[in-house]
């Protein structure tokens, strides 16, 4: 087994369910910040449970930060890409570039910016 291998690693936490869709999302995000609730519309079938968990496994990994404004009710909490987040976008732009060339026809998906794709 592959143990320490680099790919092993990192597939470990971003490629779980959702992981890439979230920090697409942020990505899409004025200033690449959501709210939660945000983040909870524009993921079609996520739980609460399971963002929630993603969120704070992407906090850990330090692809994205967490700011907590307590001062107002409801607390008002955004997540943002970290430099290492925006970074990871421009691998989800390549599996773009990638699918649309040689595993997925989608005319509609003319876009080659990932922050202006509605699809």
């Amino acid at each position: 087994m592959q143990e320490g291998c680099t790919v092993n690693l990192t597939v470990k936490y971003i490629a779980r369910k959702w992981s890439l869709l979230i920090l697409l999302e942020l990505y899409k995000g004025a200033g690449h910040t959501r709210r939660f609730s945000e983040l909870k519309s524009c993921l079609d079938g996520i739980t609460q449970k399971v963002l929630s968990a993603r969120l704070k496994e992407l906090e850990k990994e330090g692809l994205i930060e967490n700011r907590v404004d307590s001062s107002s009710f409801p607390v008002k909490s955004e997540y943002s890409l970290t430099d290492s987040g925006l970074e990871i976008i421009n691998i989800v732009k390549d599996m773009k570039r990638w699918a649309l060339k040689w595993k997925i026809t989608n005319i509609e998906c003319g876009c080659q910016d990932c922050s202006e794709c509605v699809l």
